[in-house]
């Protein structure tokens, strides 16, 4: 689920500003960009934001800096002169393969994790990684107060869906019921023409295999587990606890099901009804997506 967040802070001689965003993903995957320097700071937050986030690529990058005058800050030159030889090594495969690169700028090289660093490495950070934590918490609530409104918008389009899904369910089945009587009418006229053309058949087990067939045809089953899916989709939605992998496995039982009908239509009504829910369900599919 997509979201962002932003915030600045200070305490005594620093000052940081931070950026919290998120898109979709299957899993949790957290990408953090902060301070090396700062003992426990990322351990701290990745514990906060596993817990408040199940689900998504989540990227945070903060940035601190120091108003301290006589300078805190330096080039580590070991890691400086990796970074420029790993990037040198990059541009000349680019060249080699024939594609160009943008030129990279001395703020992109300092953002590498590990060429600026605390001058003072004696410093105790302790003080500081408290204040960031606390200023972290008002960053997380704006962050997941965007997420849940985005996703209660999600929820009403789910739910739009899912009554879609329910009428052309409803629709099907009275396709279905409509197409009995055809159905029978032409396994009598097949029992009849097999009896003609086959001297010695026996009736009874002709009329056997044409009753086999029209109860592999029937799609009963079918639409009664769509509309338990239904039911299903709409009893997680109201749950309000992290659902965005039941409601993608989900998802894929109502596919199979849209899937079984159309196989099993011998109508074109009821091969219509099929697709068009196989569209509905595709598009609901990928809003799923986008849920915790």
């Amino acid at each position: 689920m997509t979201a962002f967040a932003s915030g600045k802070g200070a305490f005594e001689a620093y000052a940081w500003t931070w950026e919290l965003r998120s898109v979709n993903g299957k899993g949790l995957d957290l990408r953090l960009r902060v301070p090396d320097w700062i003992d426990g700071l990322e351990a701290g937050i990745r514990a906060r934001l596993g817990k408040a986030v199940s689900r998504g690529n989540l990227a945070l990058s903060l940035r601190v800096q120091s108003e301290d005058q006589t300078g805190s800050l330096s080039v580590n030159e070991g890691q400086l002169n990796d970074v420029l030889r790993a990037m040198t090594e990059v541009e000349d495969r680019a060249m080699e393969c024939g594609l160009s690169l943008a030129p990279a700028n001395a703020a992109d090289v300092l953002n590498v994790r590990g060429v600026l660093e605390a001058g003072n490495t004696d410093q105790d950070t302790a003080p500081l990684r408290k204040a960031l934590l606390a200023d972290f918490e008002p960053l997380l609530k704006a962050f997941l107060d965007m997420r849940a409104t985005e996703g209660a918008a999600l929820a009403e389009v789910l739910g739009s869906q899912l009554h879609e899904v329910e009428r052309l369910t409803g629709e099907a089945a009275k396709a279905a019921e409509a197409r009995k009587s055809e159905m029978a009418e032409n396994l009598r006229t097949q029992l009849s023409r097999v009896l003609e053309n086959s001297d010695g058949a026996d009736e009874n087990r002709v009329a056997q295999e044409l009753a086999m067939l029209s109860v592999k045809a029937d799609v009963t089953e079918e639409i009664d587990r769509l509309g338990a899916h239904v039911n299903a989709a709409r009893d997680l939605l109201k749950s309000g606890s992290p659902i965005g992998r039941k409601l993608d496995f989900l998802s894929q039982e109502f596919n199979r099901e849209a899937n079984t009908i159309c196989s099993k239509a011998q109508s074109v009504v009821l091969t219509n009804l099929g697709l068009e829910l196989k569209t509905v369900i595709d598009q609901m599919r990928e809003q799923v997506q986008n849920v915790e």
